[in-house]
């Protein structure tokens, strides 16, 4: 069931998505040469604490950490580790969730780290774009998979994959709720779009093929070719006004 928010709801939504957001910038500036993922998971977790916030990862499913932090063909829920030191040239995706008086943020941001070629330049430009496309038609009356097939349109017309393993989702009181969000799809189809649902947009996009696979970690989801991939995420509430992006700050 999909469950649609009250204007008090998307409120509180919209402070847990900026808290998110605003951690999640602050953690990017800390990539670097030399940097390691476990550097950015202490930063992350040090200032949720001081902002009053719960990590909504950590213990979720039993995944150990506040941070996904997956480096270049990492697809998603990289495991922040002391060993995995950031070196020019990567790109590393950052995931974050936080619980803020009983309501979730959720989003996810791909950044350089020192100076990186004009491919990778590129994969996280169209990424980003194929992630404002797919909010410009979260308008009510629409079909999710219009959605789906704005992010996957963009990505292929550039002659990149869309990952089919891993999806976007509802959120509220609940990291997870309904819809299931795939980043492929058929314009048209789909439930229809409501105004008071919020959804946890999220585009990962490969460089090369879209077949993923798992490490031996049972996390960490990596290109099964050994490509690149990027991931941006925003939570969007469905409005009568369009949609309403609660993780921009």
């Amino acid at each position: 069931m999909i469950i649609c928010k009250s204007p008090e709801e998307i409120e509180r939504l919209r402070r847990a998505g900026r808290m998110v957001r605003e951690v999640l910038n602050e953690a990017s500036q800390r990539v670097r040469p030399g940097v390691t993922t476990w550097d950015l998971e202490v930063f992350v977790e040090r200032r949720l604490a001081q902002l009053g916030a719960r990590p909504a990862f950590k213990g979720y499913r039993g995944y150990p950490c506040c941070l996904c932090a997956s480096v270049n063909s990492e697809v998603v829920h990289g495991i922040p580790s002391e060993r995995r030191r950031l070196q020019e040239g990567d790109i590393v995706s950052l995931d974050l969730g936080v619980i803020l008086d009983g309501y979730y943020g959720d989003s996810a941001v791909t950044v350089p780290v020192g100076e990186i070629s004009e491919s990778l330049q590129r994969l996280l430009r169209v990424t980003a774009e194929s992630l404002e496309l797919a909010i410009a038609n979260l308008r009510a009356g629409n079909h999710l998979g219009d959605v789906s097939a704005a992010i996957q349109e963009h990505a292929e017309k550039n002659g990149y994959s869309v990952v089919r393993e891993f999806v976007g989702h509802g959120i509220g009181r609940e990291l997870h709720e309904e819809p299931q969000i795939p980043n492929y799809g058929k314009p048209g189809h789909g439930p229809v779009l409501k105004p008071g649902m919020v959804l946890a947009v999220e585009p990962m996009v490969n460089s090369g093929r879209p077949e993923v696979r798992l490490l031996e970690d049972n996390w960490t989801a990596v290109t099964a070719d050994g490509s690149y991939s990027a991931h941006f995420e925003h939570m969007v509430a469905v409005t009568n006004n369009g949609p309403d992006v609660l993780t921009r700050i």
